[in-house]
């Protein structure tokens, strides 16, 4: 049949060959997706492996970044979602319901607790808070449905008692959803972190971190090796037409064989800045993994990551004559940290935070004062001593009341 010029525009006579072997894999970019035939279109289930049906169930580009993320975290099954807090919603979507109970450590990424707040005033969902230090404080009910764990906590980087934490959980059958951001499935194996070879339910990547390492590109990862559980995160993730983008998830990819190196590097300028931050006497306490000092979550640390990997976080406590208007002027004095949410770009960013305004309790391990926290980016960190060296130089002490920031 012979075509008006519109139409062979739209159907081409010839198509190039598909598949060619290259080191980056093809983009693809769907909404629609066609059909060999009927049988094609009739004969798949949205359970498949790779439904190829819709792109909002995936594409090869957005089905290969979620085998990766699977490889990277030691899983066998993974949902990509447009962040990490859209990836920790799927999670509470997918498991909580009228009246069931869910605990969250302490030192929780923020803004899950305020969606469990939302599930709890609009949703009947019951939320309760342990010290992630103490497993004794974990006391689920019949009623516990979900244990939030974090490793290492988002602001003041406490590693938990994982090992005690996930047994108890295991033996009163309760679900475990580590947002493993952190680790980012390189410090330890959250499906396999012990002699006993426990393992989480369920890890949850923020993407936008140490995968993308480019501070351009939001993105969030569902990692399990329990083909139910899988199952059920897939249902809610169809019925909520989560997606990504095909760009995206081609641009992390692309960036994944760097990942380990980046990560390295931004943990070895951390354990720098610390033996010098440690040193300076404007702080009362100087906050990560590595550090002896922080006793318990150092042992949990080395209990959990006998390798020694860390993330190229660090936070300090200023001593309490440092008011909000001096450690303000402390930042804003920072000339290679630069103020940003998030973390694992190529810049070193800081953010400072009230504790009292983003905790639920008072933990008798952390100090009182203003807590800032220090993400490392790629720049010679001789250099970001000296950056902070200067601001600390600056530093005056005045009165003011705190205000919210919140933690992301």
């Amino acid at each position: 049949m012979k075509k008006k010029s519109q139409t062979a525009l739209l159907h081409a006579p010839r198509n190039a060959p598909q598949y060619i072997s290259t080191i980056q894999p093809p983009l693809y970019r769907a909404s629609t997706i066609i059909f060999k035939n009927t049988d094609a279109l009739f004969n798949r289930h949205w359970s498949d492996a790779y439904d190829y049906s819709y792109g909002t169930h995936g594409t090869p580009t957005t089905y290969t970044l979620a085998d990766s993320i699977a490889r990277i975290e030691g899983g066998d099954f993974c949902l990509l979602a447009p962040s990490g807090l859209s990836a920790i919603q799927l999670v509470n979507a997918s498991f909580l319901n009228h009246g069931d109970e869910v605990w969250v450590a302490d030192n929780i990424y923020s803004p899950n607790m305020e969606h469990l707040r939302y599930l709890k005033t609009h949703c009947g969902i019951v939320v309760r808070v342990y010290n992630p230090l103490d497993a004794n404080s974990f006391i689920p009910s019949d009623r516990t449905r979900l244990l939030w764990l974090e490793a290492a906590g988002s602001l003041t980087l406490e590693f938990p008692d994982l090992k005690k934490l996930v047994q108890k959980a295991q033996q009163a059958q309760v679900l475990t959803a580590l947002d493993n951001t952190w680790g980012a499935g390189l410090a330890f194996h959250a499906f396999d972190f012990s002699d006993e070879h426990l393992s989480v339910d369920i890890s949850v990547h923020a993407l936008t971190k140490y995968p993308s390492g480019g501070g351009d590109i939001l993105m969030g990862a569902v990692t399990t090796k329990n083909k139910t559980l899988h199952h059920r995160l897939l249902s809610v993730h169809a019925i909520q037409g989560i997606s990504i983008s095909g760009d995206d998830a081609a641009q992390i990819q692309r960036s994944l064989p760097s990942m380990q190196i980046r990560y390295e590097h931004q943990a070895q300028s951390a354990r720098m800045l610390l033996e010098w931050l440690k040193q300076q006497s404007e702080f009362a306490q100087v906050l990560h993994p590595a550090n002896p000092d922080n006793v318990a979550s150092h042992q949990f640390w080395l209990e959990n990551c006998p390798t020694g990997k860390s993330a190229g976080l660090i936070s300090v406590i200023f001593k309490q004559q440092y008011d909000l208007i001096a450690v303000r002027q402390f930042c804003d004095a920072l000339s290679l940290f630069k103020l940003g949410f998030s973390w694992a770009g190529p810049i070193s960013l800081v953010m400072l935070y009230d504790l009292k305004q983003v905790r639920t309790a008072t933990s008798a391990h952390l100090q009182q004062g203003l807590l800032v926290r220090f993400c490392i980016g790629l720049e010679d960190p001789e250099d970001l001593i000296q950056d902070i060296a200067q601001a600390l130089h600056q530093l005056k002490s005045h009165s003011d009341q705190p205000s919210v920031i919140s933690d992301l």
